[in-house]
């Protein structure tokens, strides 16, 4: 039996951050600047509770979810979105009797009211939000203008522009990310992975479109669900929405988050993928 991944896919759908490169020094610039747009007197609280977030001391870690109309963070089975557990921001676990009232349903997700906290972007975010910032996109959009300049220094990982380019010459590959478009094609450049995919969807408001935009990729590719693959870091955004169609899907698992439901492929990189690209 033929265990490598590509080999029976047609459709290679790959994220962008945290998958096709690993840095994660703009996380620490990104919460400096939400830090300095808070009042004074909550800059040192926001500092001290990001710090347990990265530490993995608080109730909010990437794998769940940030209700900010309550202030609670959910814990969700993420194929079908449904509530399992939630807790207060100060980490106290909320009773069963209160949850089935609070979320009787399936959450649909957004980026204003229920935040999926699918990667390391999400954490000073969700934590500023509850300190009361409203506006987080302004310091996301100064944050990746940075990790624009020459101030700023990707990491390419080796051999991932050799492999891209072979995997397309045999397979449909697209890029599919939040990420504005000027930033990704700065970013690309960077990288020197630009001039590589076939289709590039940025702006592509995942996981709440994840699923729209993966039919609409089947469909102009002409390719079943059976016959696609998804690639990405961020299990909510990419990797749960893959299995309820029937693709295929690596996780990229840099932090060892536990999907119990998940009995697909992962890896630590996207580097740990070369080799089967190149074994095509």
């Amino acid at each position: 039996m033929d265990t490598n991944i590509f080999t029976n896919v047609d459709l290679v759908i790959f994220d962008f951050d945290g998958t096709l490169y690993e840095d994660e020094d703009h996380f620490t610039y990104f919460a400096e600047q939400l830090k300095k747009r808070l009042p004074e007197d909550v800059q040192s609280l926001f500092k001290t509770e990001y710090e347990k977030m990265v530490a993995g001391e608080h109730a909010v870690t990437i794998g769940k979810v940030y209700d900010a109309i309550h202030d609670h963070i959910v814990k969700i089975e993420p194929i079908h979105s449904t509530v399992v557990n939630a807790w207060n921001w100060g980490g106290e676990e909320l009773a069963d009797e209160l949850i089935q009232r609070l979320y009787p349903q399936p959450i649909t997700f957004d980026f204003d009211t229920m935040i999926a906290i699918g990667d390391g972007w999400w954490l000073p975010n969700v934590c500023a939000m509850h300190f009361g910032l409203q506006d987080t996109q302004t310091a996301y959009v100064e944050t990746k203008e940075f990790m624009a300049t020459d101030q700023f220094q990707l990491t390419k990982i080796p051999g991932l522009r050799e492999a891209l380019l072979q995997l397309k010459e045999k397979k449909n590959i697209v890029l599919l990310t939040n990420s504005q478009a000027d930033d990704v094609q700065r970013l690309l450049q960077n990288l020197n992975l630009h001039e590589i995919f076939e289709t590039t969807i940025t702006e592509a408001k995942k996981p709440q479109d994840t699923t729209k935009h993966f039919l609409e990729l089947l469909q102009k590719f002409n390719i079943p669900a059976e016959k696609a693959l998804s690639i990405g870091d961020n299990y909510i955004n990419e990797i749960a929405p893959a299995m309820k169609m029937g693709m295929s899907a690596v996780y990229i698992d840099r932090y060892e988050v536990e999907y119990p439901e998940y009995q697909g492929r992962k890896v630590q990189s996207i580097s740990d993928l070369i080799n089967e690209v190149n074994a095509l």
